[in-house]
């Protein structure tokens, strides 16, 4: 070989070298994302994320947005909360890496990262932004659990997870252990709806239907604050104010557990209970209930109000209260007009509840009924064995 051949050879070895290292270099970039302290998604948009998808052997979630709504498409778009959702994206571009991991086809079974479309235990979460393409996708293996420590004040402090392994985009160089278990990524779509509901306030009246005419009721009184009176009370019935206290709180704080895709009241699903509520502010509430099973109820309701659109001045009243009177009463006509159109909403669902929840509105007659106190008894009267009588 003379001198100019192996100068070629050199060239050659030179740039095929450089091309190999460039290679090489690109491939171990992605590395760089799960060193020590590393942001783990590096930098992403998260305002662009607009569906979720979360996946496991046995179930499937999917979140999406719509006109900046989210709803949750297992339970016919119902409508997802949203803080839920932001919280966990925020978490997701915050969530830096704990340990960098190396890790052969024998120990992903055993960090559980092995997906569910290959019958693995792993949970896929996907973000996608609004035309369906995937933005980040994380496959979430075991939880790392913190090491046991006993004899402290509380005792054995192990067997809680603060972390979990994680491998972003499918690539094994970017496996990860995380220092946050993630537990909330679950595809329950129960757990992602907004379950904000119905809220009865200052009840006027109530009455109750039940499927046994002799457990029907109605209850109603004068004020915010005054006690129950049977408003169909028969001879020798008095309401029992302890008893009816329970009514003054009734659905006022109310939650559902789910939302029924397969289930809803027609021909065949007859309500089992019935109820009407009004209230001192001019709503009206129909609710329909029916057992599910163990402790849960289906539940519909309806809601209509009756709004005053002026106010009536008081008989004293000075004209200088007037303006400030008015624009109190516009504000709470607005509020009210505002609550009445969000919980009109609901009724397009039906709702799974719990017993707890609605207990008070299955009470049975005689539950709300005061004890009848006993007549004392005529005294005897005495007799003597002298008694001519006897």
């Amino acid at each position: 070989m003379n001198k100019k051949q192996l100068l070629i050879v050199m060239v050659l070895g030179l740039v095929i070298g450089g091309a190999g290292l460039y290679k090489f270099q690109q491939g171990r970039a992605p590395a760089r994302d799960t060193r020590m302290g590393a942001k783990l998604l590096g930098d992403f948009d998260i305002n662009a994320v607009a569906a979720i998808r979360i996946q496991s052997a046995s179930n499937s979630l999917h979140l999406s947005k719509v006109n900046e709504t989210w709803s949750v498409k297992e339970r016919a778009d119902y409508p997802a909360n949203f803080n839920s959702i932001a919280d966990l994206v925020r978490k997701l571009a915050d969530l830096k890496v704990t340990k960098p991991v190396q890790a052969g086809p024998t120990r992903l079974a055993v960090l559980e990262l092995v997906p569910p479309d290959k019958n693995g235990p792993g949970v896929v979460l996907e973000l996608k932004d609004s035309s369906g393409k995937p933005i980040k996708t994380l496959l979430l293996g075991a939880k790392h659990m913190r090491e046991s420590r006993g004899g402290g004040q509380f005792g054995d402090m192990g067997g809680f997870p603060d972390g979990r392994y994680v491998v972003v985009d499918g690539r094994p160089e970017s496996i990860a252990l995380v220092s946050d278990a993630l537990t909330q990524v679950e595809p329950r779509p129960e757990d992602w709806l907004n379950k904000e509901f119905i809220k009865v306030e200052k009840i006027k009246g109530l009455r109750v239907v039940a499927a046994q005419a002799t457990n029907n009721w109605s209850l109603v009184r004068d004020t915010e604050n005054g006690e129950w009176k049977l408003a169909d009370a028969k001879p020798g019935e008095t309401a029992d104010s302890g008893k009816c206290s329970g009514m003054n709180y009734l659905l006022q704080s109310a939650s559902f557990n789910d939302v029924a895709t397969t289930w809803s009241f027609n021909e065949t699903n007859k309500p089992s209970t019935v109820a009407d509520i009004e209230t001192f502010e001019g709503f009206k509430y129909s609710i329909k209930l029916a057992p599910k099973s163990g402790d849960d109820y289906y539940m519909q309701v309806s809601v209509s109000a009756t709004l005053p659109k002026e106010r009536a001045a008081g008989k004293d009243e000075k004209p200088e209260d007037k303006e400030k009177l008015d624009k109190e009463f516009k504000e709470k006509h607005e509020k009210l007009q505002e609550k009445l159109k969000a919980e009109q909403a609901f009724s397009k669902w039906t709702y799974v509840v719990s017993k707890w929840t609605i207990e008070n509105l299955l009470k049975e007659r005689k539950d709300l009924l005061a004890e009848k106190k006993e007549e004392p008894k005529p005294a005897e009267t005495k007799t003597t064995e002298n008694n001519p009588t006897k």
